[in-house]
């Protein structure tokens, strides 16, 4: 197994659903792309090397709030990509 930051997947998973509920802000690629590197920068990482570990941190993600940081983080983003779009 390769080494990954996981938050990468949460990430890539909550991202979408957040970015539906925005309306009237871009959603080109390379603003989408600037949101979730904000968004990672500003989280922290959760290297996973093998299959404990990516049990462990599952377990973790299953915590409110484990979510509600990256939510938090991903919101922030938004609010900085939208105001400062680089497009």
């Amino acid at each position: 197994m390769e080494v990954r930051n996981y938050m990468e997947n949460v990430v890539d998973n909550l991202l979408p659903g957040i970015l539906a509920t925005y309306n009237g802000i871009c959603k080109c690629q390379r603003c989408v792309s600037d949101i979730k590197a904000m968004t990672l920068n500003d989280l922290p990482p959760k290297y996973i090397a093998c299959e404990m570990g990516k049990v462990y941190t599952k377990v973790n993600e299953l915590s409110v709030q484990f979510e509600a940081s990256v939510v938090s983080a991903v919101v922030k983003a938004i609010g900085i990509v939208s105001k400062f779009p680089r497009h």
